[in-house]
């Protein structure tokens, strides 16, 4: 067993040797920056696509997994869509009735209307005959009424192939709608991605604008850092930028000022001196060119550490250790 006297000296090395890690850490991160250059470290950020339900529904497939990467289009969930399918058939069943009766009423108008023609044909015979006193004018007067209900016939009949056109229509529209639904059961990736939270299980039901999913678009992807007043208000979107990950300290990423807020964080409640003034805070995205972002997918997790570069005089030169360097796209596939 050590007495007191040994566990004092080995605490005492054990705190001198901790000490002198953090030191050198400190020193290896906090290195004095060149002229024109400002550093902050920083929290790296993607955006998140909540994949959520349109409608309600029970969960019958869910092929992805956390971690997983997805391409757009890919499925990550489907609905149960038997009713949406059964009411496609009867709306299906409905159109084919309302074809069958435009049919229908096309012949019947067509034949009204050879029916209408003949009975003005003998009417107008008729007509003759009555001007030589061959036929009383009681003939004349049916052949009338006999060439006006042809002529009704034919309105009838015309009305009738309207409103079957019109219910076929109607079924048509139907039918895309219930297509567009049924396609909407099928929840798929709408840009590619990570996913990073699967937040039901097959066989849950969802209500309508339930969630299934939370996925990372990898190529949307940005540094957020915090500076002073006097940095910030030099920045202009699309200045140049670099990015260091505290997980791959040897890659060094290129990125641009993408967003300077307006406004400062942690505002004192009354500013008056410049002293108190230099103490404000602006946040400032530095975004990864989207499609380096989507090469190097694998690499990209929401919340990892590092610092972030900008340059306040846009002559300065950056120097050699914050020249870009990527990691090889073959390593971004394992």
């Amino acid at each position: 067993m050590f007495n007191r006297s040994t566990r004092s000296w080995l605490a005492i090395a054990v705190l001198v040797g901790a000490a002198g890690g953090i030191a050198y850490w400190f020193n290896a991160h906090r290195d004095p920056m060149p002229e024109g250059l400002v550093r902050s470290n920083g929290r790296l950020e993607v955006e998140r696509i909540e994949i959520a339900a349109k409608y309600p529904g029970r969960i019958v497939e869910l092929p992805v997994r956390e971690g997983d990467l997805v391409k757009a289009g890919d499925l990550i969930a489907r609905q149960d869509s038997t009713e949406l399918v059964a009411q496609r058939a009867a709306v299906e069943a409905a159109r084919q009735r309302a074809v069958q009766a435009t049919s229908r009423a096309a012949a019947e108008t067509e034949v009204r209307k050879v029916q209408a023609r003949i009975a003005q044909l003998e009417l107008d015979h008729t007509n003759k005959l009555r001007q030589d006193a061959l036929v009383s004018g009681a003939e004349v007067e049916r052949r009338e009424a006999q060439r006006d209900g042809e002529r009704a016939g034919v309105m009838v009949a015309t009305a009738a192939m309207g409103e079957a056109t019109a219910a076929r229509t109607e079924a048509e529209a139907q039918m895309k709608r219930l297509d567009i639904a049924i396609g909407d059961m099928s929840l798929r990736a709408p840009v590619a991605g990570r996913i990073e939270y699967r937040v039901v299980e097959p066989g849950s039901v969802i209500p309508s604008g339930g969630r299934v999913a939370t996925l990372l678009d990898t190529s949307s992807v940005y540094m957020t850092v915090f500076l002073p007043t006097s940095i910030a208000g030099r920045l202009q979107v699309g200045d140049e930028a670099r990015v260091v990950l505290d997980a791959a300290p040897e890659y060094v990423i290129p990125a641009r000022v993408s967003f300077v807020a307006a406004e400062a964080q942690f505002t004192p409640k009354y500013v008056e001196t410049a002293s108190e003034r230099d103490k404000l805070v602006y946040r400032v995205k530095l975004t990864v060119p989207p499609e380096l972002a989507q090469r190097h997918a694998a690499y990209v997790k929401a919340g990892l550490t590092g610092y972030g570069y900008v340059r306040t005089d846009a002559k300065a030169a950056w120097p050699a250790k914050l020249g870009v360097k990527l990691p090889p796209d073959d390593a971004a596939t394992h």
